[in-house]
């Protein structure tokens, strides 16, 4: 990597923005493809070799010393990006600075975080709150070849499970379970991530500026990305291919074919693996059209050459992307009749304080907040002049628009999931900032005398690691603190957690018990269990089919959550065993052939002596957004030689003959 802090002998960098050739795509096709390939293959080798000598650490918890060892790791391996990056040189062959630089990155991504989570099999986060929904698509993946639901049984899946399917086949590969496999997938994507975004920053920058901005990417999205794993990579990647979109669009003459496919692809990608990414990409896309459309004929060219120019552009990105998404919402789009039919989904009613607000990222007494506000300041001054500059602040306007029309639809009681895009103006800001700041290291060089040249850079250098060391470190310590200590403190299925806890308080002290029990009452693989229970976790460790979902903003919209929460009141009703027994053979939806439900509490006299099953209902805008009710049944409407049942802890389970 050649040094992006000059030697004292020059006067300094030029601008960013200074072309090196007539075009500001800087890789061609057959590299891009190459490295990108090439790149993903090393990310997730270096990151599984990491990830099974980190596991046998075998640190006990709880402990600072997973910490200590995962800032140090990190630190160093900073420590050598950036002196590559200060006083590095071209004279090493081109293949050992890329290998160089991907195994870098990936090391530093797997190191800082794999090591906090060195003896627990969970990711952050654990398996509550939204991860048991990640787990149970995961666990659902591994248990079948094609796309499927990951609850209902024999219906069109709603959420796009392009990154889980993969990950299904990875769980496949090495022979786990979904749930188990679902740490170490993650883990390899975030590195996976990091090198790809290397890759794409290299299309639109120069190298030694590609790295820094790939490192911020990856920095950012440690304080605020990787728990959602699955989302992260079209976050991380949608700044350099946004730049890449805007300098399609605004050249004068003909366009590379290949760069409109580029950005066609990583749309497509978006809309099979995180939808709301794939919105927000689509509006990023179209707006920047209508501002360089508009500019072009404010300047008096005229409208429709214009207009149909702009739109023959625009063509194959919107083709490629519909293909790729296709190949997983083609069943749900079936289903609905091509959104003809298409049912009110839920899964946008959350409106949390991050959602209420506009974000200010760079108002924040912080590091990051200075970095932001850099980028800002640096988007501000550059984007005139500054294709890379233009098109991300762009993208920081396109957010804040997003805020606003997620506040409008609150009129038509729904929201945008705005809040969901704070990563991406992290990524954008912190990304910019570093090229500002980058800038001005150029711009002192070459005004003050050359033999203060060495000073800067070294200045640069330090603060410039010890920011990214700063960062670093809070992500380890602060922002992922309480996903780790989830991870440590939430039951695997076996009845014990990763600290070696086995409370019979606790639900998950019970699973393994009960996994058992429904085994042996039905005889039957779990995927042909359509289960009812109150502990909707069972859904993650094994791959049940769920009669109703947990809450209705995860359930699919084509499964009628409520009609079936109706439906289960209904059967609460029953006087006997044989009116049950002809309400469930009478159901419009596949009737559930196992319970586990909640045997009665001493404290509860009112319902005494009878079962219960916790159900959720919708209750937005408030917040929560979900309230919790409890549906009881009769003891006896199970007493048929039609039903058999067992209790195990807290929970009674029944099987149907």
């Amino acid at each position: 990597m050649a040094g992006i802090l000059p030697s004292p002998m020059l006067t300094g960098p030029s601008p960013i923005d200074e072309p090196r050739q007539d075009s500001a795509v800087r890789l061609p096709l057959r590299s891009t493809v190459v490295e990108l390939l090439l790149g993903s293959v090393v990310a997730v080798l270096v990151s599984m070799v990491l990830q099974f000598a980190v596991v046998r650490l075998g640190i006990s918890e709880p402990s600072f010393a997973p910490e200590a060892l995962a800032a140090l790791g990190a630190a160093l391996v900073l420590t050598v990006l950036f002196g590559l990056l200060a006083f590095g040189h071209r004279r090493s062959p081109r293949w050992l600075r890329l290998g160089g630089t991907w195994v870098a990155l990936a090391s530093f991504t797997t190191l800082a975080l794999a090591i906090p989570l060195q003896s627990t099999r969970f990711y952050f986060g654990g398996s509550s709150t939204d991860n048991a929904f990640r787990m149970q698509f995961m666990t659902r993946m591994a248990s079948t070849p094609g796309l499927a639901d990951m609850n209902y049984a024999e219906t069109a899946p709603y959420y796009p499970g392009g990154w889980f399917w993969l990950g299904g086949r990875f769980a496949n590969l090495l022979g786990w379970e979904g749930w188990a496999a679902y740490k170490p997938y993650a883990l390899a994507w975030v590195a996976v991530t990091s090198v790809v975004a290397f890759t794409l920053w290299s299309i639109v920058l120069r190298r030694r500026l590609a790295l820094p901005a790939a490192l911020a990417t990856t920095i950012a999205g440690m304080l605020h990305g990787i728990e959602e794993p699955y989302a992260w990579p079209s976050a991380a990647w949608m700044a350099p291919v946004a730049v890449l979109a805007w300098y399609a669009l605004r050249r004068e003459d003909r366009a590379p074919r290949w760069t409109l496919v580029c950005v066609g692809v990583y749309v497509g990608f978006a809309a099979i693996t995180y939808t709301l990414h794939f919105g927000f990409a689509v509006l990023l896309i179209v707006t920047m059209a209508v501002v360089i459309g508009a500019f072009r004929v404010h300047q008096g060219q005229p409208l429709w050459p214009t207009v149909r120019r702009l739109f023959l552009r625009l063509l194959p990105i919107g083709v490629v992307s519909a293909l790729i998404a296709l190949l997983v919402w083609l069943p749900y789009l079936l289903s609905t009749h091509f959104l003809l039919d298409n049912p009110r989904s839920a899964a946008q009613h959350y409106l949390p304080r991050d959602s209420a607000f506009l974000p200010m990222p760079m108002t924040e007494a912080s590091t990051l907040g200075v970095l932001c506000m850099a980028g800002l300041v640096w988007l501000l001054l550059r984007c005139r002049r500054n294709e890379v500059a233009a098109a991300m602040l762009t993208m920081v306007i396109a957010v804040y628009c997003w805020f606003g029309l997620s506040t409008l639809a609150l009129l038509a009681k729904t929201t945008l999931l705005a809040f969901r895009l704070n990563v991406i103006l992290g990524v954008v800001l912190a990304t910019a900032g570093v090229l500002g700041l980058l800038e001005l290291v150029g711009y002192l060089r070459a005004r003050l005398d050359a033999r203060y040249a060495l000073r800067i850079s070294t200045v640069a250098f330090a603060l410039g690691l010890l920011g990214a060391v700063t960062l670093t470190q809070g992500a380890i310590g602060l922002s992922l603190k309480g996903g780790t200590d989830l991870a440590y403190e939430d039951y695997y299925p076996t009845g014990d957690n990763a600290m070696g806890h086995r409370d019979p308080e606790k639900p998950g002290y019970w699973a393994g018990a009960v996994f058992r029990t429904v085994d042996q009452l039905t005889g039957r693989p779990p995927q042909r269990n359509i289960l009812l229970s109150t502990d909707y976790k069972m859904m993650s460790f094994r791959p049940y089919w769920g009669f109703q979902q947990e809450t209705p903003h995860y359930a699919n919209p084509l499964a009628d959550y409520d009609e079936r929460a109706a439906e289960v009141k209904r059967w609460s009703q029953a006087r006997d065993s044989g009116e049950l027994l002809a309400m469930l053979r009478e159901s419009r939806f596949a009737p559930p052939n196992v319970f586990v439900l909640r045997n009665p509490s001493g404290e509860d006299t009112e319902h005494a002596g009878k079962l219960s099953v916790e159900l959720k209902g919708d209750s937005f805008p408030q917040q929560p957004n979900v309230r919790d009710y409890q549906v009881y049944f009769d003891a006896a409407v199970f007493d048929s030689p039609e039903f058999t049942k067992r209790v195990v802890g807290p929970y009674t389970v029944i099987a149907r003959r």
